[in-house]
């Protein structure tokens, strides 16, 4: 895969992912879509380190979750932009909004996660898992990810 690109709207922030994301979320939970002011958001889960910082520093915004473990939301600090998100505390694991990417559409949903609060016009792809609420990551991740995944939290 070659290098992916992204950043803020004023372009103070700017970033490459190193490698190829682990999975990719679309969630549609009540707290993303008040987050966002959309119907729903798109992560793309990496390990922090393979994150390249081009330019800028972000802000860190912790924000509840649905989770009950606050997420921390990093904005760039002048047109206030979510480039990517920390859940529980864990910074070692970056999930990248899709849509803060110069070519969002090379990074489509591997799942879409808490369906239960899908807006109902919204619809959902032929093929692609969705689910309740969460998932066991060890019944859908690829084996490398899965992999990657051991190597960050043992």
């Amino acid at each position: 895969m070659r290098e992916l690109e992204g950043g803020c709207a004023c372009g103070w922030v700017r970033y490459r992912l190193k490698s190829k994301p682990m999975f990719v979320h679309c969630c549609h939970c009540r707290e993303c879509q008040r987050q966002t002011g959309s119907a729903f958001v798109i992560n793309a889960l990496i390990e922090t380190d393979r994150i390249e910082r081009l330019s800028g520093e972000t802000e860190a915004v912790p924000v509840p979750a649905e989770s009950g473990t606050p997420q921390t939301i990093h904005r760039c600090p002048d047109c206030k932009v979510a480039v990517w998100s920390h859940y529980g505390g864990r910074r070692q694991l970056s999930f990248i909004r899709v849509g803060a990417l110069d070519e969002p559409e090379t990074l489509p949903p591997d799942i879409h996660i808490y369906i239960r609060s899908k807006l109902r016009w919204v619809t959902l792809p032929a093929g692609v898992p969705a689910v309740e609420a969460y998932y066991k990551s060890s019944e859908l991740w690829p084996a490398e990810s899965l992999a990657r995944r051991k190597a960050l939290f043992g």
